[in-house]
């Protein structure tokens, strides 16, 4: 296991979620096409997958692709759905040999009808796995997911399913696509870059977020305990004082 052995396995973070950030910017440097850091993207995802399995992590979010991607050139947007469809067959197996069951959040119904059948049978086959979940955020945005939560909920004070003064924090998580997923305890972005880009902005409210300045493609098992040791020194409060915890 290496480097990852001197972490606290009594203090890990149940919920990671990583902005996986800087495959373009990676090619670019490289004088390669963006698809070639997206290519090499897909392999840091398998290793930290097994990675994140091995020191004990129960949830794994990844921002796959959000609702601003599709923004992106179409000869790109293709060449992404086309790796999706083609890594979650390959990746099928790593899933089995690790336990991991595939999870995903966002407008599923927006992808590819390949990509979406890809997803769907993966998932079904992994849906008996007892280990860590792995989730994908797919045509994922967090403002889109907070918009369909407002109106599912108004719909039933409408039709008097719920009442106005009974609307909590229970009730709105029951209505987000992360419904069956805890809290985000920590959360790690790549790049160099320092925003949350409408990820999970609901789920974040108490995560410790991390910067690291590598490219998605470069981040390595080294990178991700460093993350866990610096998210391990850190006094998680949740608005209390520090003498209120001891």
């Amino acid at each position: 296991m290496g480097i990852l052995q001197d972490i606290n396995r009594e203090n890990l973070p149940k919920h990671l979620a990583i902005i996986m950030d800087g495959n373009g910017r990676w090619a670019k440097e490289r004088g390669k096409l963006r698809v070639f850091g997206h290519e090499n993207g897909v392999r840091t995802v398998r290793n930290t997958v097994e990675d994140c399995v091995k020191i004990g992590i129960q949830f794994l979010t990844l921002y796959t692709f959000s609702t601003e991607n599709w923004k992106r050139p179409k000869l790109e947007v293709d060449t992404l759905m086309k790796l999706l469809v083609s890594s979650l067959k390959k990746e099928l197996r790593t899933f089995e040999e690790n336990n991991v069951r595939l999870n995903t959040i966002g407008d599923i119904g927006s992808l590819p009808k390949k990509a979406q059948d890809e997803l769907l049978e993966v998932m079904q086959k992994t849906n008996h796995h007892t280990g860590m979940t792995l989730t994908l955020a797919l045509s994922y945005g967090a403002r889109e997911e907070l918009k369909n939560a407002i109106q599912q909920i108004s719909s039933k004070v409408k039709n008097n399913i719920i009442s106005p003064e009974n609307i909590d924090e229970t009730i709105i998580n029951s209505h987000l696509y992360t419904h069956d997923l805890p809290d985000v305890d920590l959360l790690i972005r790549t790049s160099g870059e320092h925003r949350i880009s409408n990820f999970l902005l609901w789920q974040i409210a108490y995560a410790e977020l991390y910067f690291i300045d590598v490219f998605w493609p470069d981040f390595s098992e080294e990178h991700l305990a460093e993350a866990i040791r610096n998210y391990q020194n850190r006094e998680r409060r949740f608005g209390k004082t520090s003498e209120q915890l001891n």
